[in-house]
């Protein structure tokens, strides 16, 4: 169980823009990521260092927006004026994860304008779109092509700040203590009267930045 990912709905101004402001924040050239036809979606890459990524989404004019919990997810967060959306947790079998939320996970998949096919499987969103202080999960077939290695990143993500609580957290991946995940980044909890994502730091060679 590791974090894989930060999932970030692009703004008003669309994806290629909102995807920019974060790469000239971050020092990191944003790639194009493609197009998820079951979730009605499209992303841009920006890769971190740690086999992690940055992923601005936004949600296309296609019936599968509407209908795939990703997509509603992310038209949401867009219409709220966009920001961060989600953290994810990257696991090697997803069989406990189906079995705790007692449902199964989804297909993934995209072409990237490399021209490779990745897939993979995910689980969580509706907990997500219930409570966003939650993270989402998912499975890669391979990392051979994992969306990090598009490019080398100095910049390494370390801190996530929730709104929210760490004990409902910890229910939701099923463990009773403290685990890796809290031991890779630096967790801060506050309740507000909403939960989510609030802000996300990382380490760049400038020092730290925090969005």
């Amino acid at each position: 169980m590791r974090i894989d990912h930060v999932s970030y709905a692009a703004s008003p101004e669309g994806l290629q823009a909102t995807a920019q402001d974060l790469g000239d924040k971050l020092g990191i050239t944003p790639r194009d990521g493609g197009v998820h036809p079951r979730f009605g979606t499209r992303n841009v890459i920006l890769p971190l260092a740690s086999d992690r990524y940055l992923e601005v989404v936004e949600v296309l004019d296609h019936p599968a927006s509407d209908k795939a919990p990703f997509g509603q997810a992310v038209r949401a967060r867009s219409e709220l004026g966009g920001g961060w959306m989600a953290w994810v947790i990257a696991v090697d079998d997803l069989g406990d994860v189906e079995g705790r939320l007692g449902r199964r996970a989804v297909d993934g998949q995209r072409h990237t304008p490399e021209g490779v096919e990745l897939h993979w499987r995910q689980i969580g969103i509706r907990g997500l779109i219930a409570d966003p202080q939650l993270p989402f999960f998912v499975q890669w077939s391979t990392m051979d092509h994992h969306p990090s290695r598009l490019d080398e990143s100095a910049v390494e993500l370390t801190g996530l700040h929730i709104s929210g609580e760490p004990a409902r957290i910890r229910d939701w991946l099923g463990i009773a203590e403290r685990g890796d995940w809290e031991r890779e980044v630096d967790f801060t909890f506050e309740q507000h009267d909403v939960a989510a994502l609030e802000s996300v730091t990382f380490e760049s060679p400038t020092g730290p930045i925090t969005i």
